[in-house]
């Protein structure tokens, strides 16, 4: 097994690593403060080429693999995980959908301006009730002549409020169950779009989510994606590559919460000398540091099965699982390894703290990881 990266990936993670310490951590604290979506550092991504990193030069991508998306994703979020998951969004489930299952008209049309970043995206598969349960979908899509007619409402939408297109999960047949659920790429500017207010997070604050209300919303056959009937299989399988992207960002918290853990107790004293040379704490950083390098080794790992075409749902569920337990984990003993100075916004781990608990929820929850785990290894896989 080779564990080094190319002079690639190698080009790309120092790249993702100059512009997260040089422009993203100086604002990181604001945004989260501001609630404020960091329209300035989406702009430099697009131009850096990390809105599309995976997607073909031909379609306005950057033409790198998913490692590279990896260790980008990590090196962002360790800065800013509000900022890294409007990354992860564009890329894993909205330009990654259009370019395995569009047409070459809707990737010229679609995919294109979304992975160059003159477009932002959004995936809006969520309800009221259905989260977990995809197949509850209630927002329908009525054939009307040459094209269809949607009502509904999506819940919980990342980069919603912000988004300039949707790929968007219909119900057009409900007594087909999940066999009945269709797909559309939807101009969030059509009319009958309304999207509402910004939810008031605990956490990734600078990541906008809302509702989407849809009434009469108008598409024609040509915003169709993929099949009709075919929008679970569409779903699950983006899900199952949003997952690195999420174990990706998780690793980026963790690594943060280790990093300030370090130099805080480098520089704090008690009893005389630094914390970190007391074993309580050094114990702490060290189990830390181990347990992110198995997340990051089983983030790298779906990754480059995906790269090489081979099947990587239960390797991604995995990397999801256990990075954001493990970002979870570091995040909390961060918090008492700073004692009273972790609790006031003073200081970045209490942040850390309320940006790692999402990663445990969104794009399938920890229960939902292992539901889709133990369902592989029932068939022997």
């Amino acid at each position: 097994m080779n564990f080094t990266p190319t002079e690639e990936q190698l080009a790309v993670q120092q790249t993702a690593r100059d512009f997260a310490q040089g422009e993203v951590l100086p604002k990181a604290a604001e945004i989260d403060r501001e609630h404020r979506h960091p329209a300035e550092l989406v702009k430099r991504m697009a131009e850096l080429g990390f809105l599309g990193i995976a997607v073909p030069e031909q379609y306005g991508g950057s033409g790198f693999d998913h490692v590279s998306y990896v260790l980008a994703m990590e090196e962002i979020s360790r800065a800013c995980a509000s900022t890294g998951v409007i990354m992860s969004v564009n890329n894993s489930l909205v330009c990654d959908p259009i370019y395995r299952f569009g047409t070459d008209a809707q990737k010229q049309e679609w995919l294109t301006p979304l992975a160059s970043g003159r477009l932002l995206g959004c995936f809006a598969l969520s309800e009221p009730e259905a989260g977990s349960d995809a197949a509850a979908q209630k927002t329908t899509a009525v054939k009307n002549g040459d094209g269809w007619v949607i009502q509904g409402t999506k819940n919980w939408i990342t980069n919603g409020p912000v988004a300039d297109v949707c790929v968007l999960f219909t119900m057009n047949d409900k007594a087909a169950g999940h066999k009945g659920i269709t797909a559309f790429i939807l101009p969030m500017k059509t009319k009958g779009v309304r999207v509402g207010t910004p939810d008031d997070k605990l956490g990734i604050r600078g990541s906008k989510s809302s509702q989407i209300f849809l009434d009469d919303v108008r598409l024609g056959n040509e915003l169709l994606l993929g099949e009709v009937g075919g929008g679970f299989k569409i779903a699950m399988s983006t899900l199952d590559g949003g997952r690195i992207g999420i174990a990706a960002q998780a690793l980026g918290i963790a690594r943060a919460a280790l990093d300030d853990s370090v130099a805080y107790a480098q520089q704090r004293r008690t009893f005389g000398k630094p914390i970190a040379q007391h074993q309580a704490i050094a114990f702490k950083l060290a189990d830390m540091a181990t347990e992110i390098d198995a997340a990051r080794l089983l983030t790298l790992r779906a990754a480059w099965l995906k790269d090489s075409k081979l099947p990587y749902g239960k390797e991604a569920a995995m990397a999801k699982l256990y990075a954001s337990d493990v970002a979870n984990k570091a995040a909390r003993e961060a918090i008492q390894i700073f004692g009273g100075n972790g609790y006031v916004t003073e200081y970045p781990v209490e942040r850390h703290f309320r940006d790692a608990k999402i990663t445990e929820i969104y794009e399938g929850t920890s229960e939902i990881q292992r539901l889709v785990i133990s369902s592989y290894l029932s068939k022997g896989q």
